[in-house]
């Protein structure tokens, strides 16, 4: 018994020796661990605000990407000058506008063209000998953002009628005029056909603007429209489409084409097309340079958004506006057999299901067959007085 008393210090020395061991281990390691903690939580507050400084910073270029820029407005401070008539609409917005031909007070047919993609109220047409001799009075305008037009925001399919009605009162041309709607500017004149059928005295679509996603169009028609066009195109339509938020930052991005008629790809063109090219080079259109002067998102890009919408009607549920005795309206659609910008395949669809329409195909013709020699003279001869071609053939660039 008294050897173990005797032991009993030794022993618990011993233990409080190893516990302390233990005991030290443990504070270095939570030493350690504090310390890498420490660290830890250093870096953490280090690379946490330059993460949520990245992600505001790309979510900052990603909005900059998508917010097109603020347009140049005629007439405002820095903005392009005001050098045409122009109309005050009622909501505020100003359209420019120029008359040629007969005067209207004296005029017998009463003319509203227009224009397409890229182009203006200054576009040049081949018709300026029968103006006069048909007694014809011509308006042409810059649609929304064009030229010396205001851009609108809310420009749609529906309001470029009511822009035309409104026009064509302010400037007094009468209750009854007739449309010509050339390849982009037809949707507007679909549009006149839709909400101002009792405006109209007779309509002429040239090489007219196709909206592939039409519920008219079968599938399998609108797919192989879709691949007859250029890659490019075909996706800044799908685009414009079905995500018209992104189309902007798509026509301004560089890692992929945009659309041919803006890259300058001529590949687009026929070879009758490129003819006409280098013919109207020799004169080319002094105000072209205005076309987009208000900024190239409000005229270009919401021209084609505006287009590729949805739309409230569908052009084969419009009921004919000015039916003849004979079962055919004067309403005539004009295309070119060689046109690869729009399929003819689709314009003989929609002639198709409107029996009415008065279809005109160029066998040789492609997208500006509007500018060949010939046909200015066909489609308002057709439109205003009736009177058909009984041929085509002639028509060249």
């Amino acid at each position: 018994m008294q050897e173990m008393q005797e032991a009993s210090p030794s022993s618990s020395k011993k233990i409080s020796a190893a516990a302390a061991r233990a005991h030290t281990r443990r504070n270095r390691a939570t030493t350690s661990n504090s310390s890498i903690k420490g660290r830890l939580n250093s870096i953490s507050a280090m690379f946490v605000p330059i993460a949520m400084a990245l992600t505001v910073g790309a979510l900052g270029w990603v909005y900059q990407s998508l917010k097109p820029p603020p347009p140049k407005i005629c007439g405002s401070p820095g903005g392009p000058p005001i050098t045409s008539p122009r109309v005050q609409l009622r909501d505020g917005r100003h359209l420019a506008y120029k008359e040629m031909g007969v005067a209207k007070e004296e005029a017998k047919h009463k003319l509203v063209i227009i224009h397409g993609f890229d182009n203006s109220k200054d576009i040049n047409l081949p018709i300026q000998q029968l103006m006069e001799e048909l007694s014809l009075y011509v308006l042409t305008f810059d649609r929304a953002g064009y030229g010396e037009s205001d851009p609108y925001p809310s420009r749609s399919v529906k309001s470029e009628a009511y822009d035309i009605e409104e026009l064509a009162d302010k400037l007094q041309i009468g209750s009854k005029f007739y449309v010509m709607g050339i390849s982009m500017g037809a949707y507007p004149a679909y549009s006149c056909l839709k909400y101002i059928p009792h405006r109209l005295a007779g309509v002429a679509l040239v090489v007219p603007f196709v909206h592939y996603w039409w519920p008219c169009l079968p599938a399998n028609l609108s797919r192989d429209g879709l691949q007859k066009l250029l890659p490019m195109d075909s996706r800044a339509f799908r685009v414009a489409y079905y995500a018209p938020w992104l189309f902007h930052w798509w026509m301004t991005q560089k890692w992929f084409p945009s659309l041919s008629l803006t890259a300058g790809n001529m590949a687009v063109f026929c070879p009758q097309d490129m003819e006409m090219i280098a013919e109207m080079s020799k004169s080319p259109n002094p105000h072209q340079e205005k076309v987009k002067q208000q900024g190239v998102h409000e005229s270009l890009y919401r021209d084609i958004l505006a287009g590729y919408s949805k739309w409230e009607f569908d052009p084969t549920d419009l009921i004919n506006p000015f039916p003849n005795n004979d079962g055919t309206s004067n309403f005539h659609i004009w295309q070119g057999y060689e046109d690869r910008v729009v399929p003819f395949q689709l314009q003989r669809f929609i002639s198709g299901k409107l029996p009415w329409i008065r279809y005109h195909e160029v066998p040789e013709g492609g997208h500006l067959i509007v500018h060949y020699n010939g046909l200015g003279e066909a489609v308002l001869k057709s439109l205003l007085v009736g009177e058909d071609p009984l041929t085509l053939d002639h028509v060249k660039p």
